[in-house]
């Protein structure tokens, strides 16, 4: 059994962790979109406009806090004035990207926002740089935040909305080193300069521009994106082109021809996922560096608007559909993640797992009538109390706690902490497949008063939630704490999660 002692200062405040940065991802891919959120108005499963209710529930649980649509490599090549209007009267596409399925466009505009206000969350909408137009571009943010008299808020109108919406998150493109267009860094930088010129403010809708941006650590992009689209000094033009860049990382075992089954793995396998996962902390200490030589004040954010497991699709399903089962493993790779994002706060402003339902490493599964909640849903649902709070820093000293893997060593205990109206909320993981481990809270500055914790682990890595056992992977109390002087102590089982909560009180 490895021990540790983690030191927090509960006095000693750090920054903030937004709420967005538990952000999620919707793309017209499989059956995310049709089958996920939205049955129609007809279906039998119960839908407000044809939006399915127990998935808006389940989410509205979590306090999501936006939603990133319609893609992805959807996004560039979708024309938005497909999706509006009667729907037996939108044109039809075929989506060429995932699966060379027929898209009807039942799904658009008006339906999305009706989704996001459904949930409680904010839209991101992404735009079509790849194959659409600077005007297409312009013409939707007017058409969907403009209020007064013009063109697109009278075609808004006559589609039965008479008030703008707010929309402050717009993504100016997706992967355009890749499927947005397989274009140079430099070309890229000229398009979201042009693009983000034209993509306006309406009334008081401000919007917050996000540059796509690298794939995994390539610094080179995010330098010549920094250099080319920031215009820091200068007098003639705004100060930022735009307001964020994004960045991509997904988690594998294997490599990108290879990546591995979701539910049969050895330990291995498990230790060089979590390998991958923590080099997540890695490629964003690098771009922000490349960040910080440009914006030391740290005005332009950073936006992870696409991370989590891809493993290879599950037998018999259309390869297109990216559908995969959910793990534990799955559910320590997002707990390691989050404590990575939190200490990232300072210049990480928005992340978004890929994807919400039905997709990648989704937080939901439905099949006709049946809802399952992935054990990824539950690390954001225990871990949902450092939305908007202020983090703590964790100094972990580990003793028998790295484990070398291939040519990196990894850590086998995550945390992190925050607090927020006087509640202190600490995650731990630990990430040994097969060793408990002692960990010490050394809290200083404060106390918890009447702590209390739950758990999430289950008997094998591979265990995941089914129709038939939904309940395989999901947290339970945990009473196993100790008081010990200045703090706590905790046994944590092996390859498990754990949330203690408590209000913060002075010594005595």
């Amino acid at each position: 059994m490895s021990t540790a002692t983690a030191v927090i200062n509960l006095d000693i405040e750090g920054p903030t962790i937004s709420r967005h940065l538990y952000g999620h991802f919707a793309e017209h891919l499989g059956r995310c979109i049709y089958g996920g959120f939205w049955v129609g108005e007809d279906s039998p499963i119960p839908n407000e406009g044809g939006i399915r209710l127990d998935v808006v529930q389940a989410l509205r649980d979590l306090n999501i806090p936006n939603l990133r649509w319609p893609g992805g490599c959807f996004a560039d090549e979708y024309h938005w004035r497909d999706g509006i209007g009667p729907r037996e009267e939108r044109p039809r596409m075929v989506n060429t990207h995932w699966g060379d399925v027929e898209e009807n466009n039942h799904f658009g505009t008006h339906e999305f926002m009706a989704l996001c206000e459904l949930l409680g969350a904010e839209p991101y909408i992404s735009g079509n740089v790849g194959s659409g137009t600077v005007q297409e571009m312009s013409e939707w943010v007017e058409y969907l935040t403009r209020d007064g008299d013009s063109p697109m808020a009278r075609l808004r109108r006559a589609n039965g909305r008479d008030e703008p919406w707010r929309v402050k998150f717009w993504g100016i493109g997706n992967e355009t080193w890749g499927c947005g267009g397989n274009m140079r860094a430099e070309y890229a930088a000229d398009l979201s300069r042009q693009y983000a010129t034209y993509c306006r403010d309406h009334g008081d809708n401000k919007l917050y521009r996000i540059a796509s941006g690298a794939s995994n650590d390539d610094y080179k992009w995010t330098e010549t994106l920094m250099r080319q689209i920031s215009c820091f000094g200068c007098e003639a033009t705004p100060k930022n082109f735009f307001q964020a860049l994004s960045v991509h990382y997904y988690t594998m075992a294997g490599p990108w021809e290879a990546k591995g089954s979701s539910t049969v793995f050895d330990t291995d396998d498990y230790y060089r996922t979590i390998a991958a996962a923590q080099k997540l902390d890695r490629v964003l200490t690098g771009h922000s560096t490349v960040m910080d030589c440009y914006d030391p004040g740290r005005t332009v954010g950073l936006v992870l608007d696409e991370w989590g497991t891809w493993w290879d699709v599950e037998p018999g399903t259309n390869p297109g559909f990216l559908f995969q089962q959910n793990t534990l493993r799955d559910a320590l790779v997002a707990s390691t993640h989050f404590d990575i994002f939190h200490k990232h706060a300072a210049r990480l402003s928005m992340a978004n797992i890929a994807q919400t339902v039905n997709v990648l490493q989704a937080m939901i599964l439905t099949d006709g009538d049946t809802l399952v909640l992935t054990p990824s849903y539950h690390v954001f649902e225990m871990n949902k109390g450092h939305q908007d709070a202020t983090s703590l820093a964790v100094h972990l000293r580990t003793q028998d706690a790295r484990r070398q893997v291939g040519d990196a060593e990894l850590d086998s205990l995550s945390a992190s902490a925050s607090v927020k109206d006087g509640q202190v909320l600490i995650s731990l993981t630990n990430l040994d497949a097969e060793e408990p481990a002692e960990v010490t809270l050394d809290l200083r500055g404060g106390l918890l008063g009447e702590p209390t914790a739950r758990l999430l682990t289950a008997d094998q890595l591979q265990d995941h939630n089914s129709a038939d056992t939904p309940g395989e992977v999901s947290p339970r109390p945990f009473d196993a704490l100790k008081v010990v002087d200045g703090g706590l102590t905790v046994t944590l089982p092996p390859h498990s999660f754990l949330t203690i909560s408590g209000l913060v009180s002075g010594r005595a």
